[in-house]
């Protein structure tokens, strides 16, 4: 941690710098994220709203650049990178105004963790700004943005219209961003044609699939029902008059008749002989189903 501040630097500047290094090494030494985000937040704080201006390294802008880089950093390790555009915005105010650093930041990091949605409006906001033309980072960030936001995302004509109205690339830098957006347009449909392939052929075999248990399942119904017309009609060829007497006949030995009395014995004698009839009756071979070879 820096003792005294350094010659020429205001009181704020010297405190927030102090903080940076103090954030830097919470961070990378002692791996305690939290508390280096506490550290950037107060060195932020100090610097105010209006310190994004100035060059050189050891500048109130430069400061307070470093600072978010290190915030940014913090909130990635803990799984807090959701946050990271609000937590900027709170000390730049306005997306155009984000430092190429922290921009360049940004856009890698959501593209990362796949959500290059995030930037898209942040970065066209920022391209588009015309302060931002005149920096010398202003090309490797439109092809940084073209490649991890636009051309992901399949903003193909938004791509096309953001290269033709830029006035900072050449000719040659044009066509060869225009041919990467080209090829990539080309990969883009090769890959849906190939994704819809894969979709038929899912449903093809899909359809088969159900085709075949449907068919299952008609033959089983056919079989059943092959099966209950045969046994309606063998139950049509037994002697049912024969059936129901000696139903009646039954009914009238348990409901009516009391076993036990000797006056019964004949009766149940002939009962019992009535039943092997129609039993016989039943098993004989003219209502037996016949014997195939």
């Amino acid at each position: 941690m820096s003792g005294a501040p350094a010659a020429g630097w205001s009181p704020l500047p010297a405190q927030a710098a102090s903080l940076l290094e103090e954030a830097a090494d919470l961070l990378v030494l002692h791996r305690d994220f939290a508390a280096a985000l506490e550290r950037c937040e107060a060195g932020c704080s100090s610097l105010g709203p209006g310190s994004g201006t100035g060059s050189g390294p050891e500048s109130p802008a430069e400061v307070k650049c470093s600072l978010c880089v290190v915030g940014i950093q913090a909130l990635a390790e803990m799984n807090r990178w959701r946050e990271v555009l609000s937590w900027l915005l709170r000390y730049y105010q306005f997306p155009g105004h984000l430092p190429p650093k922290i921009l360049e930041l940004c856009i890698l990091l959501y593209s990362k963790v796949g959500e290059p949605q995030v930037m898209l409006e942040v970065g066209s906001t920022w391209l588009r700004n015309l302060s931002n033309k005149r920096l010398p980072e202003y090309s490797s960030l439109l092809e940084l943005y073209l490649l991890n936001v636009l051309l992901p995302l399949g903003q193909f004509k938004v791509a096309e219209e953001l290269v033709d109205s830029c006035d900072v690339l050449n000719s040659e830098q044009k066509l060869a961003f225009l041919k990467t957006i080209c090829d990539s347009q080309c990969q883009w449909t090769q890959q849906e044609e190939m994704h819809s392939t894969d979709e038929e052929e899912q449903d093809k075999a899909t359809e088969t699939v159900l085709g075949a248990l449907s068919q299952k399942l008609l033959t089983m119904l056919t079989l059943l029902r092959r099966a209950l017309r045969s046994m309606s009609s063998h139950f049509y060829l037994l002697p049912y008059k024969k059936m129901l007497l000696a139903t009646f006949l039954l009914y009238l030995v348990v409901v009516r008749l009391d076993p036990a009395s000797p006056t019964s014995l004949p009766f149940l004698c002939k009962l019992v002989q009535l039943f092997r009839q129609a039993w016989a009756a039943v098993l004989s071979p003219i209502h037996r189903p016949p014997i195939r070879d």
